[in-house]
């Protein structure tokens, strides 16, 4: 469930893909993608407070992997469709129609965003509050399922332990703007694809793939 808002414009502009700015219907002037600026840089300062409070005894580079796994676009964006935030999000029809309700990618800013409005509309405390209940509880399958791992080089093993081929990495789609291009890319095993993701670099992509994959392995 979403937070209440104070300011109810900020849930709106956190809600408005840019997409949305092209279609009179959705009656908005702005989108998230300064909130999201903003969400990203809240989101990495709570979650570097929550692990280096909770885990003490764990040295510089673990957090690191630890944060990276909590806050990366898989992540992000299961949490986002358990807040059914792909339903909300205001979009072009075109944008609907190629998939965005679901994008990992769209899902995970668009989280992002909404962590950006909420500081701005009430402060640290209610991110804080917003991200236990929603992204920290994620993390013991994160521990469990060693996702904060090199995905790529986990993957690697496991599939080379059961006796199977390396694992390959293909760009299927790239969208947008050269200077915001998102890239989708499967990982095949053999002739089988095991994995997709998506990212804004062919390496974020290849890495959600490998994470995808393993979840299924697992």
């Amino acid at each position: 469930m979403l937070p209440t808002f104070i300011d109810q414009n900020l849930l709106t502009q956190a809600l408005t893909h840019r997409s949305a700015l092209n279609e009179s219907t959705h009656n908005v002037t702005e989108s998230n993608e300064r909130l999201e600026f903003l969400g990203d840089a809240v989101l990495e300062l709570v979650t570097t407070n929550y692990l280096f409070t909770a885990y003490p005894a764990e040295p510089e580079g673990t957090l690191t992997a630890y944060r990276s796994a909590l806050v990366k676009t898989t992540s992000l964006a299961k949490v986002a469709l358990s807040l059914n935030l792909g339903e909300k999000i205001l979009m072009s029809r075109g944008e609907e129609a190629g998939g965005g309700r679901t994008n990992e990618s769209l899902l995970a800013d668009t989280f992002e965003a909404i962590v950006g409005a909420l500081f701005i509309d009430q402060q640290l405390d209610a991110v804080e509050s917003f991200l236990q209940d929603h992204l920290f509880t994620t993390f013991p399958e994160i521990l469990k399922y060693k996702l904060y791992q090199d995905a790529k080089s986990s993957l690697q093993e496991i599939v080379q332990a059961k006796g199977l081929p390396t694992p390959t990495y293909s760009v299927v789609q790239e969208e947008g703007p050269d200077h915001d291009k998102i890239f989708t890319v499967e990982v095949l095993v053999g002739e089988s694809i095991v994995g997709t993701g998506s990212g804004k670099s062919k390496q974020i992509a290849q890495q959600e793939a490998a994470q995808d994959a393993l979840e299924k392995y697992a």
